[in-house]
């Protein structure tokens, strides 16, 4: 029977990899995703999995570990954030080419420099074309969602590609809310058991794994990756919904928050999308016909969706909390636009980014926001929200 808990994010993730039981868990701790391997060794220690937890020497070594043990057919996790997951980077793109449906749990912070702790997602997006998927949590009960999800998207056989399932830093992943956790034989049944149909391990099937591709080759594996990401769409929507009749908490690629008559919408990922819903009641209240967007999953993009969700706004302010150093913008700005222009919206859109290095959110500044767009002010290129000029 579920039951109401009051947990940090790190906690539930942590907690939800218990009832999974995945078979390798190698850790190297970094700031701030430290606890969700903390938390778990605790579970190793008293019996609670029977988990092969390996402490390692470094992030790099941690995704290699993950990798291998995926290679030889064991179901496999790991944690980091930040510098972490750069010193990982190598081996990202190569557990995506190889088609290993491992998770990630990644504590959003940004990368260095200057040196900083606290959140933006700079390392994710960072990552974006790096072949994994991406699910993001506004609050702790989707961190721990999305977690007892991320398997059966991932190992699913249409898909076969790492999952990261990221949460804010500190903003969610140390915050303590009230959260309903399932009953462990829900989620041990929901998630099931891992049964790849080719591993390292299986002696009646010899296989090599992750060989050199020469260029007769190569092009293909992508495109073969390229339709992985496509297919995983519809396998998101499809184990979302399997889990709404579970849980009754339903979701979808993103959330649309009062965007039926909505002729003013913010799209925004993470924890700040909380605020911003704050702000949409406040100016709502106000005879403003302001909506959100807040996009759940990046990869694979939703781009005709959140075409057809905007379709009907006049402007749209689109959020980024990471900087690209393209001189246009961020990511998500960067490739809404690309859709929205592709699929013929014509919606006015001007690309804001915030909240860079842990800046804070409030819900005047989206309240601002709202206005500007509700003025028509819109800049040219880029803005940043809460910047000291």
């Amino acid at each position: 029977m579920a039951k109401r808990e009051r947990l940090s994010g790190n906690e539930a993730v942590a907690i939800a990899l218990r009832q999974i039981n995945p078979d390798v868990f190698p850790a190297f701790p970094i700031t701030p995703s430290t606890e969700i391997p903390q938390y778990f060794s605790t579970f190793v220690a008293n019996g609670q999995v029977d988990t092969e937890f390996i402490p390692v020497e470094s992030e790099h070594s941690s995704m290699s570990a993950a990798m291998g043990a995926e290679a030889a057919g064991a179901r496999s996790v790991t944690a980091t954030s930040s510098c972490g997951m750069a010193l990982m980077w190598e081996v990202l793109y190569v557990a995506a080419s190889d088609r290993l449906p491992l998770a990630l749990t990644l504590v959003n912070r940004t990368l260095t420099g200057p040196i900083n702790i606290n959140c933006d997602h700079s390392d994710s997006m960072g990552a974006r074309d790096s072949g994994w998927l991406q699910v993001y949590a506004e609050n702790n009960q989707e961190a721990y969602d999305n977690m007892v999800m991320a398997y059966r998207i991932a190992e699913h056989k249409d898909v076969r590609l790492p999952i990261m399932v990221c949460q804010d830093g500190f903003i969610t992943s140390h915050a303590v809310e009230n959260i309903i956790l399932e009953d462990d034989e829900t989620v041990k049944n929901f998630v099931g058991e891992y049964e790849p149909e080719a591993y390292l391990l299986n002696e009646k099937q010899p296989m090599s794994l992750g060989p050199y591709a020469i260029s007769d080759y190569c092009m293909e594996a992508k495109r073969a990756q390229a339709q992985a990401m496509h297919n995983a769409k519809q396998v998101i929507l499809d184990v979302a919904k399997e889990y709404e009749a579970i849980t009754g908490r339903h979701y979808g690629l993103f959330e649309e928050y009062r965007m039926e008559d909505a002729e003013y919408a913010v799209v925004i990922i993470g924890s700040a999308a909380g605020t911003a819903k704050d702000a949409v009641d406040a100016l709502r209240s106000q005879g403003m016909k302001a909506g959100l967007i807040k996009l759940r999953v990046f990869r694979p993009f939703p781009g005709k969706e959140l075409a057809e969700a905007l379709k009907h706004v006049k402007r749209v302010a689109v959020m980024d909390r990471a900087e690209s150093y393209s001189d246009q913008g961020g990511p998500l700005g960067a490739e809404l636009m690309a859709a929205m222009y592709r699929n013929k919206n014509t919606a006015d859109a001007i690309n804001v980014l915030y909240g860079l290095g842990g800046r804070d959110v409030r819900v005047e500044h989206m309240e601002e926001l709202y206005r500007q767009l509700e003025r028509g002010d819109l800049p040219e290129g880029y803005s940043y929200m809460g910047l000291r000029e």
